[in-house]
């Protein structure tokens, strides 16, 4: 083992048990700064406020993925709730505001659950209360925790009903995880829904450099302050002082890759603190806090079958920059 990752491991081991202190959050920014290039999973961006900020995202006229998976979704939903039939029960992964669920709810018949799962709880609930106003006859089920941690979902054998279980993945969000991860994402889905069952979910398949550039880092600097909110969390929560003017946020494109990265890059040369524990940042060194892999079709699809998903139906817009996948578990 190098230096630095004995460094990031007895860092992650540090991190206190304290009362509102999220032990798994402190590990994860402890080795993530530890490390030669540091990195913190984009999970954490999501706390109450970044939940706030990355809807504000989806409405700008540069961030095209959100605006156009409703718009194929407005077209599909009825065929995709005939593939589901009758009683089918929804898992939502990382529901947030849960804005496209409508038009999958209203389309199916007669859904006999909805089970949204996202990790800030302030967040879930308040889309949960806005959902149940609208379906006031569905079963909810909210569970807050960390979608890609879960390997089994108990309200699913505990009183659940027995309708098929369509899982509704949308947002692209899948792209936010390496290839091997991506793969062992979907496969933990498949163990924990079943043969037999439904995933809906999107992919962003969009190679254009100057597509993707503006809809990460937008004129208005909203997806600057998103990625910023990480620093100020890290601050309220962590013990952390660092200064958000101090780091600027960049979007890169890896064509090679096929994914835009988000970084927070050091104005200068400065030492912060985390907990205690002291990090060095040199002029233009930078955090990597987000990825988004885009897949194209032939690309997604080889994923999806190594994690054990066959495809059933498949959407797309006329730019074929985005596609709604179905796709059915096959063991």
């Amino acid at each position: 083992m190098s230096a630095v990752f004995e460094r990031a491991a007895r860092a992650a081991a540090a991190a206190p048990a304290t009362s509102g202190v999220d032990p798994a959050f402190a590990r994860d920014v402890l080795a993530g700064l530890s490390m030669q290039h540091k990195s913190i999973p984009s999970t954490w961006l999501y706390d109450h406020r970044g939940s706030e900020l990355f809807e504000q995202i989806t409405t700008l006229p540069e961030y095209y993925p959100t605006r156009t998976e409703t718009w194929i979704l407005e077209r599909c939903a009825a065929q995709i709730a005939a593939e589901a039939g009758r009683g089918a029960i929804v898992v939502e992964l990382g529901s947030g505001s849960s804005r496209k669920t409508p038009l999958l709810l209203q389309a199916l018949d007669e859904p006999s659950g909805y089970v949204p799962i996202d990790i800030s709880e302030q967040f879930l609930d308040e889309s949960v209360q806005a959902l149940a106003r609208r379906f006031p006859a569905l079963p909810m089920w909210p569970v807050v925790a960390d979608f890609t941690r879960l390997n089994r979902l108990p309200v699913l054998s505990h009183g659940a009903p027995g309708g098929r279980r369509l899982v509704f993945f949308p947002g692209s969000t899948i792209g936010n995880f390496v290839p091997e991860a991506a793969v062992g994402l979907l496969e933990r889905i498949g163990q924990a829904v079943g043969r037999g069952a439904l995933l809906v979910i999107g992919a962003d398949a969009t190679q254009d450099r100057d597509v993707l550039i503006p809809a990460y880092d937008d004129a208005q600097g909203v997806t600057a302050a998103f990625n910023k909110n990480l620093l100020l969390r890290i601050n309220r929560e962590l013990e952390g002082d660092f200064s958000p003017s101090a780091f600027r946020h960049e979007a890169r494109w890896d064509a090679q890759q096929h994914r835009i990265e988000m970084h927070l890059v050091s104005e200068y040369t400065q030492r912060v603190t985390v907990l205690g524990h002291a990090f060095r940042f040199a002029a233009g060194e930078s955090i990597h806090t987000e990825n988004s892999y885009k897949h194209g079709i032939v690309r997604f699809q080889a994923l999806a079958r190594r994690a054990g998903w066959t495809q059933k139906q498949l959407w797309m817009d006329a730019q074929s920059r985005f596609a709604l996948h179905v796709l059915e578990r096959d063991r």
